[in-house]
C-alpha cells in the first residue's frame, strides 16, 4: 500500500474545475482533500494567482514512480504545457511525500535521481504546500535537509519558520473540492 501527499495547483482557466478533475480522477483513492487557498505565485514570474490544495491518496497498487506517471497523465489531461519554469499553468500535481505502509504512516519513500526526487526538495519552504497540508493531517512530517544529514520536521514547526509574508500570501477561499468515487 502506498500513500502520497499531492499537492494541486492552476492559475488558468476555471481553477476550481481543474483542482476538482484531479480528485475526480482520483476517485476512491482519494482518503484527503484540504480546504482550496488562493496564493500567489512563486517563483518570480509574472503572472495570476493560483488555486491550490492538497490532497491524500492511497493506492496499494501504486508505487512512487505509479504516482508520478498519473500526476504527468492529470497534467497531460488538463493540456499542461512546459515553457517556463514556475511559469503559468492550467494544472501542475506535485508528490510531496509518499510513504509505504499506507494510511498511518508506513516507511518515508527517499528518492533522488533524474526524473522524481521524494520527498519533494522545496516543499519545506512552500506555505502553500504546507498550510493545507496542516489542514489535513495536522500530526504530519516531512523530511528536510539537515546540517547532520535529513531530519523529520513537524510541518508546524516548518510553517512557523517561513517568512510571515509568505505565509500571509495564502488566504483562504471557502471553496471546497468534493471526494468521491470516479466517474
Amino acid at each position: 500500500m502506498t500513500r502520497v501527499v499531492l499537492s494541486i495547483g492552476s492559475n488558468l482557466g476555471d481553477r476550481l474545475a481543474r483542482l476538482q478533475s484531479v480528485v475526480d480522477a482520483l476517485g476512491e483513492a482519494v482518503i484527503a482533500v484540504s480546504p482550496v487557498y488562493e496564493t500567489e505565485p512563486w517563483g518570480g514570474v509574472q503572472q495570476g494567482p493560483f488555486l491550490n490544495a492538497v490532497l491524500i491518496a492511497d493506492n496499494p497498487g501504486c508505487d512512487e514512480r505509479g504516482w508520478l506517471q498519473r500526476a504527468q497523465e492529470l497534467e497531460r489531461a488538463a493540456d499542461r504545457v512546459r515553457e517556463q519554469r514556475w511559469g503559468p499553468r492550467t494544472l501542475d500535481v506535485d508528490l510531496i511525500a509518499c510513504h509505504q505502509g499506507g494510511s498511518g504512516g508506513g516507511a518515508e519513500v527517499t528518492v533522488d535521481d533524474e526524473a522524481l526526487t521524494l520527498p519533494h526538495p522545496r516543499a519545506h519552504q512552500r506555505a502553500f504546500v504546507l498550510i493545507p497540508w496542516l489542514d489535513v493531517e495536522p500530526e504530519a512530517r516531512l523530511t528536510v535537509p539537515g546540517q547532520a544529514g535529513p531530519i523529520q520536521q513537524p510541518i508546524e514547526k516548518l510553517l512557523a519558520e517561513l517568512d510571515p509574508v509568505e505565509r500571509d500570501g495564502v488566504r483562504p477561499t471557502g471553496l471546497t473540492l468534493k471526494p468521491g468515487p470516479a466517474p
